[in-house]
């Protein structure tokens, strides 16, 4: 079996259905993090680069932003569709970068999938200069809504339970973690940062119903179904998923979805 945990077999949907509706937070976390102009950002976890790419425009064309990312396919994504970015493949826990190098760390939506998050923090401080900030997005939503309910009902059905709950252990330890707020202010300053703040904002995301399903593929329960049922499995799931999706919602279909945006300064 593949290693689902990877998003290189699905970057090139990651970029077509997810990248566009990140943008906004993506924009907003950038904004959070305020770094001077032609100054020095980088973005953990770039993926395909939505975040690095706000960086750079707001940086301007003196200011150098910087994205990494462990999968290759994102990175290639982001290449592709960012030409002009600058990107490395590289873990967060062992970033290949000199101390006090940036004068902001960005990571969307990231941290929760890190197995020592701790790790990942201390080394994404290290790089920033005195001073510099760490901003970081993670999704709030409290309570699932009905997309999702019906999406982990159909994945319920095809792998059982207690799998399921596996696999969001096995992909993102820590989403409950950074899905409160306190403990994501604890967490920033324990990891030693200064003048910590956070923000809850509501986004909507607006997608074509299909498009909507094909998107959830990218996540990590997707991307284990995909691994697990084999490419004919895989595809008469989806195509169930979509009859399910079109008797029960509407099409276009508005998604609600709460972040957290989270910042803090190097002393």
């Amino acid at each position: 079996m593949d290693d689902w945990r990877s998003y290189d077999g699905v970057a090139e949907t990651y970029e077509r259905i997810n990248a566009p509706r990140l943008a906004q937070p993506a924009e907003d976390l950038v904004a959070m993090a305020q770094p001077p102009r032609g100054g020095r950002v980088l973005d953990v976890g770039t993926g395909t680069g939505v975040a690095a790419s706000a960086a750079a425009a707001l940086l301007g064309p003196e200011g150098m932003a910087v994205g990494v990312d462990v999968s290759l396919g994102m990175l290639g994504q982001a290449a592709r569709a960012r030409p002009t970015l600058l990107l490395a493949a590289a873990s967060a826990i062992d970033l290949p970068f000199r101390d006090a190098t940036f004068d902001a760390v960005t990571a969307s939506f990231v941290v929760s999938h890190f197995t020592k998050y701790q790790t990942a923090l201390f080394d994404m401080i290290r790089v920033l200069k005195p001073g510099g900030r760490l901003a970081l997005s993670s999704w709030a939503d409290g309570d699932r809504d009905e997309l999702q309910k019906a999406w982990l009902e159909l994945v319920e059905g095809a792998v059982g339970q207690q799998m399921l709950l596996d696999v969001r252990t096995q992909a993102l330890p820590w989403a409950d973690r950074f899905a409160d707020r306190t403990a994501i202010e604890e967490t920033l300053l324990d990891a030693g940062l200064k003048h910590v703040r956070t923000e809850r904002r509501e986004y909507r995301f607006a997608y074509p119903l299909q498009d909507y399903v094909d998107g959830l593929g990218t996540w990590s329960t997707g991307r284990f179904l995909r691994s697990m049922l084999g490419p004919q499995g895989w595809e008469s799931f989806r195509r169930n998923a979509q009859r399910v999706f079109a008797d029960r919602f509407s099409d276009p279909v508005n998604d609600f979805r709460d972040v957290w945006l989270a910042v803090g300064a190097r002393p």
